[in-house]
């Protein structure tokens, strides 16, 4: 027995509809958009600081997106540790390189259409497996999501490995800043000089013929 049209009417009206978001949904686009834009701008810019600074508003901007899907804990670990600790490391290796704070030619490069086409590919395919694998999945906003307990379960349990190795990552960044302004400072110019120099004046206490 097929249902009638009001069981298919009221099928119809428990479901979200795509074309019709709500003011969440909506703040979420636009951030969206933000977000989108600081990341072109970070790869794009040919000064360094500004890149970074682009950086923070991109990471800024997801941390906002948790929030409109009332993940609270992970938008403030967003905050947490992008913006309070990778931001800074990435600061600190800038100014450990002594890296030009004015445009910066080399970071141009030839291999910029190449790398526009992998982009583009790889963003193309991930938006189409996410919207495969989510696409009659509704997230309940009235109820939070992310706690601590779920995270920590499954960070600590399943993904404990790539946390680690994250953390040697960053730990490995940091002492590549360290050497390459080691490198830096002790290099041509910067070095002790072996040339003659200037003729030191002789204590006296150690003339020849004694103390005068």
């Amino acid at each position: 027995m097929s249902p009638g049209p009001g069981a298919l009417r009221t099928a119809a009206e428990g479901t979200p509809g795509f074309l019709s978001p709500s003011g969440v949904g909506i703040v979420f686009l636009l951030v969206g958009v933000v977000v989108l834009g600081a990341a072109v701008l970070c790869v794009t810019t040919t000064r360094l600081v500004r890149a970074a600074l682009y950086l923070v508003v991109a990471l800024g901007g997801l941390a906002v997106q948790y929030l409109l899907l009332t993940a609270e804990f992970i938008a403030w670990v967003q905050v947490l540790i992008y913006l309070g600790s990778v931001v800074v490391l990435v600061l600190f290796g800038l100014m450990l390189t002594k890296a030009p704070t004015g445009p910066s030619p080399d970071a141009n490069s030839a291999a910029r259409p190449v790398a526009l086409v992998v982009a583009g590919s790889a963003a193309v395919l991930l938006v189409v497996l996410v919207v495969d694998a989510f696409r009659t999945t509704w997230i309940d906003l009235e109820t939070p999501h992310g706690l601590t307990a779920d995270l920590g379960t499954s960070m600590f349990r399943h993904w404990v490995l790539p946390f680690e190795a994250l953390s040697l990552l960053l730990l490995a960044a940091l002492i590549g800043a360290i050497a390459v302004s080691r490198r830096h400072a002790t290099g041509p110019g910067n070095g002790p000089a072996t040339g003659p120099g200037p003729t030191a004046v002789p204590d006296p206490r150690h003339r020849v013929g004694g103390e005068g």
